[in-house]
């Protein structure tokens, strides 16, 4: 099978012509009772199916939550390869969000699970986690670059327990944290219109001017919405590179759901609204 374009040029015309919004399918337990699900493999299709069904022709990128397909076993990730391959047909680029991280034949399996072309789950891009030393993501990283895919490597989290690690100093003077900015910067040299290698910072932040995040590659933006932060929060939080910004929304959407109708104007809703706060930078 030939390589795809590089994912960060896909990612690019995506975000231009769909705008940057990235939705989650995060099928979590209280979120299929919210919809009237039970808490099973039927729950779970059912719907995964009708968010791929409302956005996936609509939204640059799709993030499913490879955990909360995983706990259902062999039949929920059937569901998810399912899944992937649906929200793929019809347009959306898929980012699973699995936060692999391991050392070399270890982290090439999981590479060769979700970046390999001809596997059951590839998808466009995968979250990993750089915390094994960020040379641990090589086979990852090569693998992306060989089948057109891309990466988005754990360095800014919104999480609160993430600061004792990514904001930590090293020897050097420079944060854990900006060591991975630095690494995703240097990989995406040169690579227009956009390298296909980003990182993810949280949009609920703050003040990152202290971080240089211009690293020629996209920046998911978790936190908009259910964990506080707006759509007119990400100049300020981002500055100029706001413009490479794929803003994260997952219950902010989905509790629309299971009206399919509702579940697109929620996902219109956001990405009106994130339009207009990168448009006035």
């Amino acid at each position: 099978m030939s390589p795809l374009e590089p994912f960060g040029a896909r990612l690019r015309r995506a975000m231009d012509e769909r705008g940057p919004l990235c939705v989650g399918i995060d099928p979590h337990a209280s979120l299929l009772a919210e919809w009237g699900l039970n808490d099973d493999v039927a729950g779970l299709e059912r719907f995964s199916r009708t968010v791929v069904e409302a956005v996936a022709g609509r939204v640059a990128v799709l993030k499913p939550q490879s955990a909360f397909f995983e706990r259902f076993g062999s039949r929920g990730v059937a569901v998810l390869e399912k899944s992937v391959q649906e929200a793929r047909q019809a347009g959306a680029l898929v980012l699973m969000d699995a936060k692999r991280g391991d050392i070399g034949s270890t982290m090439a399996a999981y590479a060769e699970s979700f970046l390999r072309p001809d596997a059951p789950l590839f998808s466009d891009a995968l979250t990993v986690s750089p915390y094994l030393g960020y040379g641990s993501l090589k086979p990852a990283a090569d693998l992306a670059r060989e089948s057109g895919a891309g990466l988005f490597v754990l360095a800014l989290t919104s999480n609160p327990e993430g600061g004792e690690v990514q904001h930590a100093v090293r020897p050097d003077g420079r944060t854990v944290g900006a060591t991975v900015l630095a690494h995703l910067a240097a990989q995406n040299a040169g690579q227009r219109p956009l390298g296909s290698f980003g990182a993810v910072v949280g949009a609920t932040l703050g003040d990152l001017s202290s971080y240089d995040l211009d690293i020629n590659g996209p920046l998911l933006a978790p936190g908009i919405g259910a964990q506080g932060a707006t759509a007119a929060d990400l100049p300020a939080v981002f500055g100029p590179a706001v413009r490479n910004v794929v803003p994260n929304v997952s219950r902010g959407v989905l509790r629309h759901g299971p009206d399919v109708a509702a579940l697109r104007d929620a996902a219109d809703r956001f990405a009106d609204e994130i339009r207009a706060a990168v448009a006035g930078v």
